[in-house]
């Protein structure tokens, strides 16, 4: 159940640090004073919560002269504390606030407010079991390093539904599908009000070589498209497979690929139409 605390110099990656960390399932307060820490230790474990995380850097330079004192506290209720302080080259820094057009919190100039806030959070910086410079480091290269060093798990999940178009395509789907020169199941009579997810219903989808080499076809871009989502950091991927209706065609997909891409944790599938589809 680690409460960590995360400092550092404006424009090092602080925001970037608190989204993985929230990602990874921690309770997230950004810009929290000192004197508030162990307010915010009672609440947690009253809530039950396992992990959490708090911001505090030159935002609150009004109440940290409670710093040492509210930390110690901390640390003696506290054996898994740990404190991250984040920093970086100034010229790195000017060269972020550039491209940000954001305002430092200390309202000078910036090259003084960066000297000005080292100087501020020396305390914290103290107090910090790990420093990390990220002058080098990009994004995705900070978040990887704090997921290692929480030994977290960066989760990913493949969502996949099945709609049908004359319903509209749903608006949150990453990539859509449209498997409507399949065969369609709703033209037998025996097959009509039943859904793809019957075993002669998706036999019919799937049955012949040409709609076997579609299939191969989308599962292989559906694969390629979600593990390059995952390669740049993203937690999910939302596939929706569309057919006329809703029932057939896109269900027996969608299904399959559920099963196909397994190793990609597939979520729960969604078949969004398949009880009040009408077809044409």
């Amino acid at each position: 159940m680690p409460f960590v605390i995360v400092s550092g110099l404006s424009g090092s990656g602080k925001s970037t640090v608190l989204r993985t960390l929230e990602d990874a399932g921690f309770f997230i307060t950004d810009n929290l004073p000192p004197e508030l820490w162990g307010a915010m230790d009672d609440l947690v474990r009253a809530r039950g919560l396992r992990r959490v995380a708090v911001s505090t850097d030159a935002r609150t330079r009004d109440f940290l002269a409670a710093l040492e004192p509210s930390y110690v506290r901390l640390s003696r209720r506290r054996e898994d504390l740990h404190v991250l302080f984040l920093e970086a080259d100034a010229q790195v820094l000017l060269k972020r606030y550039n491209l940000s057009r954001r305002e430092h919190p200390l309202g000078d100039t910036l090259m003084v407010d960066f000297a000005k806030e080292r100087e501020l959070l020396a305390p914290l910086r103290a107090m910090a079991d790990t420093v990390i410079d990220t002058t080098s480091l990009t994004a995705k290269e900070l978040s990887e390093r704090v997921l290692k060093m929480f030994r977290l798990e960066h989760d990913f999940t493949l969502r996949i539904l099945s709609f049908g178009f004359k319903h509209a395509p749903p608006r949150d789907a990453d990539l859509v599908v449209d498997v409507r020169s399949l065969p369609n199941p709703y033209y037998d009579p025996v097959l009509r009000e039943k859904s793809g997810l019957q075993p002669d219903v998706a036999a019919y989808v799937f049955r012949d070589a040409a709609s076997e080499t579609f299939y191969a076809e989308v599962r292989d871009f559906v694969r390629m498209s979600a593990e390059r989502a995952k390669s740049t950091g993203r937690h999910g991927y939302t596939v929706a497979v569309g057919c006329t209706g809703g029932q057939h065609r896109s269900v027996a997909v969608a299904a399959r690929l559920a099963s196909d891409l397994i190793d990609l944790n597939v979520d729960v599938i969604d078949h969004r139409d398949i009880k009040e589809a009408e077809y044409a």
